[in-house]
């Protein structure tokens, strides 16, 4: 059977990584989780000191480092799951916590940043069989993706979720810091020049804020189905 590329884009938090990755798992395909390798620029600018205390980059000394940073993904045995590795090391829960969620957004706003990403993310995903998700797939990495799914829930709806995930996870969260974050994350996706975060003309929407799991996952493979047939 003929392995199709699937594109999913959409705001933060809106569980686009939850769904590709069991749609991956149930295809068979590839995943590739794009956010994570903007999380684990962050997280390496952050560690080398490339970002002031008031927010601020240093784009020039970041850019300089790219051709240092490699982000690649390993399958925990465990799970069954991908996890982001940086220059060969695990960095999974890192690149989750509050303070890289906080920095993301301008750093992958930078363009020498997302050309260095959209090139790695172009390499995984040469020959279909795969699922990635993030803002821009449809639109820049992947235009010709046989299928586009563009995602959206209320800041609000997203907001509780990144808490409950962080909560579980046992790491500190407050709510109303987190759903300032998405929303400046909105705002800042939303409007940044170099591949701002937009539906494709192609893409079907999907709204998941009153949705389970099962049922989103259930609304995707039956949107496989539909390419396939």
């Amino acid at each position: 059977m003929k392995k199709i590329t699937i594109a999913i884009d959409g705001h933060s938090s809106c569980g686009k990584s939850t769904m590709a990755k069991e749609l991956a798992r149930r295809l068979g395909y590839i995943y590739v989780d794009t956010g994570a390798m903007y999380r684990s620029v962050t997280l390496y600018a952050l560690r080398h000191g490339l970002i002031a205390d008031d927010g601020a980059v240093d784009a020039g000394a970041l850019e300089r480092e790219m051709p240092n940073i490699h982000v690649t993904f390993t399958l925990n045995e465990e799970t069954g799951k991908p996890e982001a590795c940086l220059n060969g090391e695990n960095v999974e829960k890192e690149i989750r916590s509050l303070e890289v969620s906080s920095h993301v957004s301008p750093v992958a706003a930078l363009p020498f940043v997302r050309t260095a990403m959209v090139a790695q993310q172009q390499l995984m995903g040469q020959g279909g069989g795969v699922v990635m998700d993030g803002r821009d797939i449809g639109t820049v990495v992947f235009p010709d993706a046989e299928l586009k799914v563009f995602v959206t829930a209320s800041a609000e709806v997203r907001a509780q979720r990144r808490y409950d995930e962080l909560k579980e996870k046992g790491m500190p969260a407050d709510f109303a810091d987190i759903l300032k974050n998405v929303q400046e994350r909105d705002y800042i996706d939303s409007h940044r020049e170099v591949s701002p975060l937009r539906q494709a003309d192609d893409a079907i929407l999907l709204d998941n804020s009153h949705m389970t799991i099962p049922e989103q996952n259930e609304w995707l493979m039956q949107r496989v189905r539909e390419r396939l047939a």
